[in-house]
């Protein structure tokens, strides 16, 4: 037997996760806390599921996430619908606005290009990293996400965009003074620029090596021009993209660690929701294109 799934009690499971609080989600649906708290326990006993941490604020559970993502997609339909009928109402008159997650490193260097050419459509942009990026799409916080992940998050589908390749660089003066030796243990020992806590790129890169990690002597730059500004002033050595570092290269203010064969190359993909949105399919296919000339292609 088949279960159906109430608008109003969706929405308002929605509304409850954006306002954080069942109060805050009554006052924008204009009922009473009661009436919220009534909806959601109803669609928990219909769905047999848990759908909200009762936490400060509002959570969804694992199973929630999968009907407020349900609940945004039906607000985009609803949207592009009334906007094709030239209707009055939400969305009515609003410009198509488009979210989506996009890791720094393809923003600073390939993905705004990608934009130029939509006319009518303005995306808003999350930065997040390539390895978390999933997590918005999971959470229906986005439509679409640049991601590291092959692995669909469900509802959505995956196209691959290509490979990112990051070269191991450093400034001429620091590599001479603090690179000199032999390369895992003088790395490992070094001042290391890194983007943030979370960030073990360059860990990675030094155990590839057959070291133990990069060096405890770190500058944190959550930028990736800062980053890339940092390594330039000789403050740490960093993998950097190739886009960035080729131009300092040639111009002798960046020298590459170690010889050609060592890069490293990330794979890239686009994942969207599985959702019949002109303005969505138009994003994407812009973005696949321009990809296709600015990543590395298999």
């Amino acid at each position: 037997m088949s279960v159906e799934l109430p608008l109003d009690q969706v929405r308002t499971l929605l509304a409850v996760v954006d306002e954080g609080t069942f109060d805050a989600a009554a006052a924008a649906l204009r009922v009473t806390p009661s009436a919220v708290s009534q909806r959601v326990k109803a669609l928990e006993q219909r769905t047999g599921r848990v759908l909200l941490r009762r936490t400060k604020p509002v959570r969804p559970t694992e199973s929630g996430e999968v009907l407020v993502r349900f609940a945004r997609q039906l607000a985009r339909l609803e949207r592009d619908a009334r906007g094709e009928l030239g209707m009055s109402g939400a969305g009515a008159g609003e410009p198509t606005r488009v979210p989506v997650a996009v890791n720094a490193d393809s923003l600073a260097t390939w993905f705004l290009g990608a934009l130029s050419g939509l006319p009518g459509v303005y995306v808003e942009l999350r930065r997040e990293d390539e390895d978390h990026t999933a997590a918005l799409l999971r959470e229906g916080l986005v439509m679409a996400a640049v991601t590291s992940s092959s692995q669909a998050v469900p509802g959505c589908s995956v196209r691959a965009l290509g490979r990112m390749r990051y070269l191991p660089v450093a400034a001429p003066e620091f590599a001479a003074d603090r690179l000199a030796g032999a390369l895992p243990d003088a790395l490992a020992a070094a001042p290391v620029i890194v983007f943030d806590r979370v960030d073990d790129f360059q860990d990675g890169f030094v155990r590839r090596l057959g070291g133990a990690a990069a060096s405890a002597l770190r500058h944190y730059v959550p930028t990736s021009e800062g980053f890339v500004d940092a390594v330039t002033a000789g403050l740490g050595w960093g993998m950097v993209p190739e886009a960035q570092a080729r131009p300092r290269l040639r111009e002798g203010r960046l020298v590459r660690i170690g010889g050609p064969e060592w890069w490293v190359d990330v794979p890239l993909y686009w994942q969207q929701w599985k959702l019949d949105s002109p303005a969505l399919v138009a994003v994407a296919e812009a973005v696949i294109r321009t990809a296709g000339g600015a990543l590395r292609q298999p």
